[in-house]
């Protein structure tokens, strides 16, 4: 059966993209990048980004192409991914999609509604409102006036929180009406093979442990230290590692505390991922291990 393009998923540090560049080898492919932190230009180390080497074995799209200061969500992605589909097929490329952002995979096989943008004077507006009255304060504000939404956030989901704010402010009304639009999936009509690489759990915590010792080799924790100006609202400050590095660069823990935390992280961020991939891709086909003939097959 031949296949109009791959989709391979995973939790973080299971093998993915080698998993993948093997695969774009084999069938002539073109990687296209489905995690939200490998977006980010400023952060190769701490999201294990493909390296020179690597993207020089086949064609890498959709990675590094956004600023850390850049807020960067799945609507925008769902928009990129169309460009980088477009790009891999005139390159007469198989696209091979790849990543662990459950919702970024969402967005080509479900479609997401069409939502509004949000002009970047009532962003800064809405992260200035929240600082000035506090997470809770804010949260009750935003509550007062779309109760509807509210009921299915909380204050500490900053994101979530200032997306729903801002869609209100900028278009007048609820952020649940704008999900309720229909949803074209990117990939509709195409034939998919679709994959989630799921090592045993032992294998994946080493993995993690592993690939973080690496990233300190490489210099992680100064490429932390060159991030320590993000804007906490925004999602690249999630970048595992990120907090707990830089307070070590400051001085504030030791280096060996913040591998540890980091490494804990990282753990509880991948049974995050599992979790909903189990829920969410049960019909998809699970392999063990990241070997390219139980993809092929």
């Amino acid at each position: 059966m031949s296949v109009d393009a791959v989709l391979i998923a995973g939790p973080t540090a299971s093998g993915k993209s080698a998993a993948a560049l093997s695969l774009a080898e084999r069938i002539g492919g073109a990687l296209i990048n489905a995690d939200s932190m490998q977006v980010y230009r400023e952060a190769r180390i701490l999201t294990a980004r493909p390296d020179e080497a690597d993207m020089a074995r086949a064609p890498h799209l959709l990675y590094g192409h956004v600023s850390v200061h850049e807020r960067y969500d799945v609507a925008r992605y769902a928009l990129d991914a169309a460009g980088a589909l477009r790009e891999a097929q005139a390159l007469a490329r198989i696209p091979i999609f790849v990543g662990g952002t459950g919702l970024y995979f969402s967005a080509l096989t479900d479609g997401i509604p069409d939502m509004p943008r949000v002009p970047e004077p009532i962003r800064a507006a809405a992260r200035a409102r929240r600082e000035e009255l506090g997470a809770e304060a804010f949260f009750a504000e935003f509550s007062a006036r779309d109760p509807e939404t509210a009921l299915r956030l909380r204050a500490p989901d900053t994101q979530r929180v200032l997306r729903a704010y801002e869609v209100l402010e900028a278009t007048g009304r609820p952020l649940a009406h704008w999900q309720q639009g229909p949803a074209v999936p990117l990939l509709a009509g195409l034939t998919l093979a679709r994959v989630v690489l799921s090592p045993p759990r032992a294998e994946l915590h080493r993995r993690i442990e592993v690939r973080f010792d690496a990233m300190l080799k490489a210099g992680a924790i100064d490429e932390a230290g060159r991030l320590q100006d993000v804007d906490p609202a925004l999602p690249s400050a999630k970048i595992l590692g990120l907090r707990e590095l830089g307070a070590a660069r400051a001085g504030v823990t030791s280096l060996e505390e913040a591998r540890i935390a980091s490494q804990t992280a990282t753990r509880q961020y991948a049974k995050r991922q599992l979790t909903w991939l189990r829920q969410r891709m049960k019909d998809w086909r699970w392999a063990d291990a990241d070997d390219t003939r139980n993809i092929i097959s």
